[in-house]
């Protein structure tokens, strides 16, 4: 394989090793595409094999590597098309900026676009769903910047502010049924009178389990 034998040659995908390259080279040099073909199928099922961690990668992954490591010159039948030579070269593409300012930086963008959707929502019951959904990422979001002031009329401002007070919500409403809380937030609190009353006749029936052990007196341990 010419100078390919050598060790100075440099590895173009170092994750696979010099000798997974040299195959690829070598195959790639097969006069027979046939065999061409058939040896890099069985290349690729020895690559799986070798490194166990290419399983959890795409095929079209593993033969367009091959393909770089040829110098693509990988000339087979293969089940994907062959990558474009300026892969390794070429410029990624330019990500655009969002264009327009976001009025509250830690709500985000998204929940600019969520209340625009809301107040397309004609049904006043579905709008109000969608309030009280907003709402609770709002607070979600609102309470990762500033957990100690925290009230609901202060979501309901902003919600009126970014709808342009085109949604709204009567605040007693959300305080008095904690409509702005997810479900996972809410604490549910059994009634306290049954606990007691459980707590209690639990003591007295182990306390005169522990006076019968004692004979008639009960023991405090230190």
């Amino acid at each position: 394989m010419e100078n390919t034998e050598s060790n100075n040659y440099s590895v173009t995908l170092k994750e696979y090793g010099k000798n997974i390259q040299r195959l690829a080279i070598h195959i790639s040099e097969i006069e027979d595409k046939e065999k061409r073909t058939q040896s890099v199928y069985t290349l690729v099922e020895l690559v799986k094999q070798l490194q166990p961690q290419m399983k959890a990668e795409n095929d079209q992954k593993i033969w367009d590597d091959l393909h770089i490591m040829s110098g693509f010159k990988l000339d087979v039948d293969g089940p994907y098309p062959k990558p474009a030579e300026d892969v390794l070269v070429r410029k990624p593409k330019i990500v655009g900026y969002p264009q327009g300012e976001v009025r509250f930086k830690h709500y985000g963008r998204n929940i600019e676009k969520l209340i625009e959707k809301a107040i397309e929502i004609e049904n006043d019951e579905e709008q109000e769903a969608a309030i009280i959904y907003i709402g609770q990422l709002m607070r979600s979001f609102h309470s990762t910047w500033n957990r100690d002031n925290f009230d609901d009329q202060i979501i309901l401002d902003d919600i009126k502010t970014l709808s342009k007070n085109k949604l709204h919500i009567d605040l007693e409403k959300v305080k008095e049924m904690g409509l702005f809380e997810t479900n996972t937030r809410r604490d549910f609190k059994l009634p306290s009178e049954p606990e007691s009353t459980s707590s209690n006749n639990n003591r007295r029936k182990y306390g005169n389990n522990d006076r019968r052990r004692n004979g008639g007196h009960s023991k405090k341990r230190r």
